[in-house]
């Protein structure tokens, strides 16, 4: 946090910055560095490679998000402050705290 504040005061000052390469090597111009790093992430995310994968386990993986349950969305309507300003869909907390059976069911029929 002071290094932060310290750098808020003093206001913007370059740093030179090094890095490194696979043997070790010190780089310190930015064109040596924008090439370290480019060839870095051209291996890290070079898919080609990867032949572990096979394509039963990409059809066969699990949905990152869980199912979205009834007691879920009560919970949240229940949570919602009624003395708020309505957000981007204009609908005042009140009025969903007040519908909340229809909505709930209204909104696990479209997930």
């Amino acid at each position: 946090m002071y290094s932060g504040i310290n750098d808020f005061k003093n206001g913007y000052q370059p740093r030179i910055h090094r890095v490194k390469d696979e043997k070790g090597d010190l780089f310190r111009d930015c064109y040596s560095i924008l090439v370290q790093w480019r060839n870095h992430f051209s291996q890290l995310f070079n898919v080609h490679r990867v032949s572990e994968v096979r394509q039963t386990e990409i059809l066969t993986a699990e949905p990152l998000e869980p199912e979205l349950r009834a007691f879920e969305v009560q919970i949240a309507i229940e949570k919602l402050k009624g003395h708020k300003l309505s957000g981007s869909n204009q609908i005042p907390a009140k009025m969903i705290k007040a519908g909340r059976r229809t909505i709930c069911s209204e909104i696990l029929m479209f997930v």
